[in-house]
């Protein structure tokens, strides 16, 4: 039972209480990280429903991922009793959409049993095509392809009006590749996320309607994370609040992070161009940070020309001193951060579940991993490869995809064979000439009497076996819950018994994956048991809302963050996250900013990312950077960042400092690169030794580690040398 939580307008700030109870017109709300914005959001909606007596159902509020929406209505929950939310709509612009064009699409011949094609589902279909089209993906990379295809969309640019701009050969390969791609998901009844957005603005565009059905359902509308709508989510979220004009959107443009997705900061700083009577209101206290940390991220952002006038401040003046640290190499950067992290949980100061190590590209993840493992601190890597992009879940999902939709031909091809049915590629690729000659999918052209009179007896009882699996499984869907189709699936197809019977440690951990997603589906199953269907919800199959949940499921949504581990993640994926340790590693020229960022433009958007690190930490900001690093060609000499600069040459301490209490000169931050460690300074910046450890002594050679306690460490030395104890403030050995 739901803990009823009167709703106390007096816990709220002036700014904050301007924004809830504006009730009619346009309302631009500037939050600054960490000012408290879902509780705003949370707020104007109950206040709404509960004082001005607006009905749920006519209130849109769209989140920037699955997890904001489920906390904005958890939250909701506590504020409004009974029925009061009944009726309201809560999601990210793509499941909004995605209900949408399962309840309208009808208009556009959009069945409602559509599947939605992830990322690794399009970079099939482009492949596909350029087999067809006879390019060698070597040539012309796919990923690419698919990348232009969706900005694209993002902008509304039609294969014609593609086709017609194409300038240079890229664009030409685009443009025939575009309407083939287009016309590859119509067969399969697919839908691409693009389309999700640019389908509903079809829809509201062409058919008076529906545009007036959804006008008039949605006269309040919320946008939460306005800085990082596209194009795109621009137009279908002015076309939904055309008539009736009360939208508010939240945002912060220093935290606008997405533009290689296509988000377009202007958006939210034009927003009182677009609507000239918009209430501007701009939060700017502070509920996560110290005064420190935010004084330091405000003189990084500062820098940038293209921002609105703001500055975070709280109450929380006093905190502790941002750390600066030059390590000689990412092998150094990852042992001084794992040494504090013992330090603090061995005290028992921190958790584990408290530090978050944050970084501009995965590939800086390696030498944390590798140090975690050896020091046994339990850790978490986000936005690694995601359960649901596994081999084997994709495998199991594509075949409840194509018992929910057997046009599905990318799933088709995934699972025609696998397990292996005696189904070869020569069959395969006979099977797709014979449906592309009369525009059928590849799942019809399996049944066609055309093409199975050309195929041997043996071929044909193959396909025709592969189609009579999949109708029974479709027959006993009709009749049987979620799991137990997916375990029936799991059963006939012998996918199951094919993982654990080759007997390698491999197979036998993505077996383990599959009956994971058993229990995932059972948990969802367990969820829609006890959720109240919302008036006027599309009545789809269990199986279809689970394909539909899996497809729109993101990273950050499964996130458990109150798991006791160190988490490992990339800045992109921290936006939204806080934690009370942040370790904000490799900040060097070519990391952050990136190589590949060169525009003034891209320059003040990795400046963003650096704001947006340095914001998620609540009490402590440590800031490191290597003076060489290693790449693909070889090792280099690093530049710290140039954002660095703006912290002054005021003195921080080191990582060094807090973990020994030694006494070192910081260098200031220049463009050029730092001096290699001197001899005065070398002993003092290193990290500790531990019991069994290898070291090395300029004069007695290679040693174990045998006591390390306090500021001393005691070494055995073999040869006759006996034990020999040092101070770390003054100590000669190196690991070994």
């Amino acid at each position: 039972m739901v803990h009823f939580i009167p709703m106390d307008l007096s816990t709220l700030n002036l700014e904050q209480l301007e924004a809830v109870l504006h009730k009619d017109g346009p309302l631009l709300v500037f939050a600054g990280a960490g000012s408290g914005k879902t509780r705003v959001i949370t707020y104007r909606i109950a206040h709404l429903i509960r004082e001005h007596g607006i009905p749920a159902r006519h209130i849109l509020a769209v989140t920037f991922t699955n997890k904001a929406a489920d906390e904005l209505k958890e939250r909701l929950s506590h504020l409004l009793q009974g029925d009061e939310a009944r009726g309201l709509w809560v999601g990210t612009f793509h499941a909004i959409c995605a209900r949408i064009l399962r309840e309208s699409g009808r208009a556009l011949n959009i069945p409602p049993n559509f599947v939605v094609y992830d990322d690794g589902d399009q970079l099939d279909v482009v492949r596909r095509i350029l087999i067809e089209l006879n390019i060698d993906e070597k040539q012309m990379n796919p990923r690419a392809i698919r990348h232009q295809i969706s900005r694209a969309k993002e902008r509304l640019i039609t294969p014609d009006e593609y086709r017609d701009r194409a300038s240079d050969y890229f664009e030409r390969i685009v443009a025939s590749v575009y309407p083939r791609y287009e016309a590859y998901l119509r067969a399969a009844n697919a839908l691409d996320f693009d389309d999700l957005i640019n389908k509903v603005i079809e829809l509201l565009e062409t058919k008076p309607h529906a545009r007036e059905r959804y006008q008039d359902q949605f006269r309040y509308i919320l946008v939460d994370e306005y800085q990082d709508v596209n194009y795109a989510q621009y137009v279908l979220t002015r076309l939904l609040a055309d008539k009736y004009r009360n939208l508010c959107v939240v945002g912060d443009d220093d935290q606008a992070i997405y533009g290689f997705r296509g988000a377009e900061v202007e958006l939210i700083l034009r927003f009182e161009q677009d609507f000239p009577d918009a209430k501007v209101v701009k939060l700017e206290r502070n509920y996560r940070s110290t005064q420190v940390i935010l004084d330091a991220a405000f003189k990084v952002v500062s820098e940038n020309q293209f921002r609105a006038p703001k500055k975070l401040w709280t109450d929380r003046t006093q905190g502790a001193p941002i750390t600066m640290t030059a390590a000689r190499d990412e092998e150094e950067e990852a042992r001084i951060i794992a040494d504090y992290i013992v330090q603090q949980t061995r005290l028992g100061k921190r958790r584990y579940g408290d530090f978050a190590v944050l970084y501009r590209t995965n590939a800086q993840s390696r030498a944390f991993e590798e140090r975690f493992l050896r020091e046994r601190i339990p850790h978490r890597l986000v936005g690694a490869l995601r359960f649901y992009d596994r081999r084997e879940i994709k495998d199991v999902l594509a075949y409840l995809r194509l018992i929910a939709n057997p046009d599905d031909s990318i799933s088709l091809l995934r699972v025609i064979n696998t397990p292996p049915r005696k189904i070869g590629q020569a069959t395969v690729k006979q099977v797709q000439t014979h449906a592309a000659e009369c525009g059928i999918s590849l799942y019809r052209a399996m049944t066609d009497p055309l093409l199975l009179q050309t195929l041997t007896s043996s071929t044909q009882q193959a396909l025709l076996g592969f189609v009579r699996l999949i109708e029974q499984l479709r027959e006993y869907s009709e009749t049987h819950s979620l799991s137990e189709t997916l375990k029936e699936t799991l059963k006939q197809t012998g996918y199951l018994a094919w993982l654990e019977q080759k007997g390698d440690l491999e197979s036998v951990d993505r077996a383990g994956n599959v009956r994971e997603l058993v229990n995932i589906a059972q948990r969802f199953e367990e969820r829609e048991a006890e959720r109240v269907p919302e008036p006027d919800e599309p009545e789809l199959t269990p199986l279809m809302r689970f394909l539909q949940y899996v497809s729109l499921v993101s990273d950050l949504d499964t996130l458990n963050e109150r798991e006791d581990q160190v988490v490992l993640m990339t800045l992109h994926a921290a936006k939204g996250l806080e934690f009370p340790v942040v370790f904000l590693v490799g900040l060097e020229q070519g990391l952050l900013p990136h190589a590949l960022s060169e525009t003034p433009r891209e320059i003040e958007e990795e400046r963003r990312l650096c704001y947006v690190g340095m914001t998620r930490a609540q009490d402590e900001l440590h800031l490191t950077y290597a003076l060489s690093r290693g790449s693909y060609e070889g090792r280099r000499s690093a530049i710290p960042s140039p954002f660095l600069r703006a912290l002054g040459d005021t003195p921080a301490p080191t990582l060094y400092q807090v973990l020994y209490g030694a006494v070192a000169s910081p260098k200031s931050i220049s463009s050029a690169p730092p001096a290699r460690f001197t001899a005065t300074n070398k002993t003092t910046q290193r990290s500790a030794f531990l019991p069994g450890q290898r070291v090395r002594h300029p004069e007695l050679g290679i040693g174990i580690v045998v006591k390390a306690a306090d500021l001393n460490v005691t070494v055995m030395f073999p040869g006759g040398k006996g034990l020999r104890t040092f101070t770390l403030l003054n100590c000669p050995l190196e690991e070994a």
